[in-house]
């Protein structure tokens, strides 16, 4: 494997161990929620320039996709440990927000695989403002104690994202990685049944 190949992987399993290491952090009265705070910020840059990179280098692939989106799930269970063992009455009040994006990221992850035996991962515009909204929340709140308000709207804009997710999978007749925006998910959704139809045409 070159080295354009191992850096994008590198951040990938950095972010994957940067979850439980948020987690056991927070458990330590000793480290500072500073600390946390700055590993939450290296998640998120690590999250923008695998992909960054690998698209650059040419190294991108459907594995590198899918672990990422994989990975993206424990780092932000790692953010939400940490937040339940610093901050609890933020994320108590919030519980009903919090629920309603797990369940709904749950659904996404049984749909894509019931559909296309693999989990989905489309990096949508939308995805990537919710990671920044997300990272901007938990890390205001964990070095300063303060954003609640950054948490709620973070947790809002998670909904609206997963359900986006949601809509394209169902929308998407083929496994599509890359998927910015749900209009892009239509038009691939147009694309791909007409040129079935064309094959059905010219076969009958």
């Amino acid at each position: 494997m070159t080295w354009r190949k191992t850096i994008p992987w590198s951040f990938v399993v950095f972010r994957f161990l940067l979850g439980p290491a948020l987690f056991l952090a927070a458990r330590e009265p000793a480290i500072a929620s500073a600390w946390m705070g700055v590993m939450i910020v290296a998640g998120f840059v690590s999250d923008i320039y695998d992909g960054v990179l690998a698209r650059r280098w040419g190294t991108a692939s459907s594995a590198l996709r899918i672990a990422d989106s994989g990975v993206d799930i424990v780092f932000y269970l790692g953010v939400l440990a940490a937040l339940v063992q610093r901050h609890w009455p933020a994320i108590h009040a919030r519980l009903g927000l919090i629920a309603a994006v797990l369940a709904l990221e749950g659904i996404n992850v049984l749909v894509s695989f019931i559909k296309f035996r693999r989990m989905a991962s489309y990096h949508s515009y939308a995805a990537k403002f919710w990671g920044f909204l997300l990272a901007v929340a938990t890390f205001t709140l964990l070095m300063f104690g303060q954003g609640t308000w950054l948490l709620t709207l973070a947790l809002a804009w998670g909904i609206v994202n997963e359900l986006e997710v949601l809509a394209m999978s169902l929308l998407l007749p083929v496994w599509t990685p890359d998927v910015k925006t749900l209009a892009r998910a239509i038009a691939i959704r147009r694309q791909v049944l007409a040129r079935q139809s064309e094959r059905h045409i010219a076969a009958g």
